[in-house]
């Protein structure tokens, strides 16, 4: 681990970012190529991935960013301590909520009528693409910010924590790759288009990487609220997303209990390596 950190540190913390969400993209990239092997898979392992997932971003959201963002707080503002994450985390949350509001998309096992966003005619298939996307920008950006904070030497982060994430964010996104593509198999895609479309779906999470990094090296006493930022942006996706998804069927034990299992597994990331 050791050695990968240093190599982390020597390259920068811009490239750094752009390294470790190629990494989560290319993840997503193997997890879409499940498609070429499999013709289907079963719902109840499908509920247990998006479980896991959630619980990925849920322990990533507090223990990578949200603890990091209080503890940064208690010297700045002593008096305060809780502002800056308080702040952040709504305006994290907010934010996804805007594009929620204004992005056409539509939910994995969601029906058509269930379209959210404005009113569009744009095909299923873009509207499922479209949110995945929007799933992955509070992934990539976690990274970026993580990254950028641990260049700033700011206490409680460091590039194991920032390197750690990126690993629980590229494992939940294998399975998250393979999730994407197969609904849209299901619906007649060829699988080299469901392929593409599945992998595409993270391509966002480099940009958004390499955005808050430059934003925290930028402007650096932004570092505490830009933590709890991708932390209430990722607990929304969370809640609003992919555990409504996991509710659909009859599978909620086991999408709960694969919550854990994602949940618990991020924790153990982070505080091992962080």
């Amino acid at each position: 681990m050791e050695v990968i950190e240093n190599f982390f540190r020597e390259i920068g913390p811009i490239y750094a970012a752009l390294l470790a969400t190629v990494f989560t993209w290319f993840v997503t990239m193997l997890g879409a190529g499940m498609i070429f092997f499999f013709r289907s898979m079963n719902r109840k392992w499908h509920d247990v991935m998006l479980g896991f997932t959630g619980g990925v971003m849920l322990a990533a959201s507090f223990w990578s960013l949200l603890s990091p963002s209080i503890e940064l707080s208690e010297k700045v503002f002593p008096d305060m301590p809780w502002m800056p994450a308080a702040v952040g985390f709504l305006a994290g949350a907010l934010f996804i909520f805007g594009l929620d509001k204004l992005a056409p998309h539509l939910h994995i096992n969601f029906r058509e009528e269930e379209t959210e966003g404005v009113k569009t005619k744009w095909h299923r298939t873009t509207l499922l693409i479209l949110a995945i996307t929007l799933h992955n920008i509070p992934e990539g950006l976690a990274v970026g910010v993580l990254f950028g904070a641990a260049a700033n030497g700011a206490d409680g982060v460091t590039y194991s924590a920032a390197i750690a994430l990126a690993m629980g964010i590229g494992l939940q996104n294998f399975p998250e790759g393979f999730a994407v593509a197969m609904p849209l198999r299901r619906q007649g895609v060829s699988r080299r288009k469901s392929f593409w479309y599945g992998q595409l779906s993270a391509v966002v999470e480099p940009v958004a990487g390499v955005l808050g990094a430059w934003a925290v090296l930028s402007i650096q006493p932004i570092l505490p609220y830009a933590l709890a930022f991708a932390a209430g942006a990722m607990i929304f996706v969370v809640v609003e997303e992919v555990i409504p998804e996991t509710q659909r069927d009859k599978n909620t034990d086991l999408a709960v209990l694969g919550l854990i299992g994602g949940f618990v597994l991020m924790m153990v990331l982070d505080v091992a390596f962080g």
